[in-house]
């Protein structure tokens, strides 16, 4: 069976601002020290699995540029442009559409862009498993991250520990963010995972589950199925899918859906949520500092400093985050990251549009 990939790239990036900005968000910036950027890397770290003709991108028509310029080795009529943003549920119905309009019934690989893998070997394991359990029991299949301490950021995945099938466990539900007590007792369970937003399903199995929980839009998406590479396909979507809700994969399919597994992934795994993503991503010099450009560190200890070829004088700063650009400075308490979100929303309000 054809094994194919759905790469989803439209998201704004906004908490790695000011470097990620509406017309270049996080997925086509480089983080890393090897100057590619993290949808490259997304790319590539695949390739054992699924030929380049093979990978779809699911982007916003305005990003269209951006990935025909850093991945050029994807064919054009594989990039899946949405008019408008309507979240992971209905950009992967189109994706799925698309694939099975080509291929008939194929595996489809779904991921985001603009996550971090340290160790590709074992990300390939987990994805291989997860190809095995999809085609061979006919099941949506997500990875589950395996934890290592508390987190409150992200979902879980309950699965049983005591049925394993191909590698993988069926999973019992789904949990929302918990507070900090709660992820201790997941933690301390050995029965849940991170809900990392990674799937593989055969696209007759995701397109069924369209069908059943959300027929509206599978009828929708059947009519875009009849007008793919055809020259009706961009006046079919643009009338069709500013129709769609606007919903999650998870909340749309996945948490009703039946026959539904998880392959446990330790591969290290990071979904570079903001700045302090770096530390996890970056060694620590001897003050505890990540720095990247033009730096000077005077009596600054556990701080994250980017900038380029401007000098940035830090004296007598603890944990911080100063992240400088052309035309914007941010400095951020490093446990205020989250709130940068709060910074675009003033921009927003004030009309200052040429900063977000």
């Amino acid at each position: 069976m054809k094994t194919t990939a759905l790469i989803m790239a439209g998201g704004h990036g906004e908490r790695f601002w000011p470097m990620s900005r509406k017309n270049l968000p996080k997925q086509f910036l480089s983080l890393t020290n090897d100057g590619k950027t993290l949808i490259q890397l997304s790319v590539e770290r695949i390739a054992p699995l699924v030929a380049a003709e093979d990978i779809y991108i699911s982007t916003n028509r305005t990003y269209l540029p951006l990935v025909r310029e850093q991945l050029p080795e994807v064919p054009e009529e594989n990039v899946i442009c949405e008019p408008v943003r309507r979240n992971t549920a209905p950009s992967i119905g189109y994706g799925a559409a698309k694939i099975a309009k080509k291929y008939g019934d194929a595996i489809m690989i779904v991921l985001p862009s603009d996550h971090l893998v340290k160790n590709n070997n074992m990300f390939i394991n987990a994805l291989s498993d997860a190809t095995e359990l999809a085609e061979g029991l006919d099941a949506l299949v997500t990875i589950g991250i395996t934890p290592d301490h508390p987190e409150t950021g992200y979902g879980y995945v309950k699965f049983n520990s005591a049925v394993r099938e191909k590698n993988g466990y069926r999973v019992e539900h789904f949990a929302e963010k918990p507070d900090f007590e709660t992820a201790k007792g997941y933690l301390a369970s050995g029965e849940y995972l991170w809900n990392s937003g990674m799937f593989v399903w055969k696209t007759g199995s995701i397109l069924k589950c369209f069908e059943r929980i959300m027929p509206d839009v599978f009828e929708s998406l059947m009519v875009i199925k009849d007008a793919v590479g055809t020259s009706a396909e961009t006046d079919v979507v643009e009338k069709i899918y500013p129709t769609f809700p606007s919903i999650s994969i998870d909340y749309g399919i996945m948490e009703k859906a039946d026959n539904i597994h998880t392959v446990p992934g330790a591969f290290g795994w990071d979904d570079v949520g903001s700045w302090n993503a770096m530390e996890r991503t970056f060694q620590t010099n001897d003050a505890g500092n990540i720095v990247n450009g033009n730096i000077i560190t005077i009596d600054t200890n556990d701080c994250i400093i980017r900038g380029g070829r401007k000098l940035i004088a830090c004296v007598g700063l603890k944990d911080l985050v100063v992240v400088d650009t052309e035309d914007a400075t941010l400095i951020c308490a490093k446990d205020s990251t989250q709130d940068i979100k709060k910074v675009l929303e003033n921009l927003k309000v004030c009309n200052r549009t040429e900063y977000l």
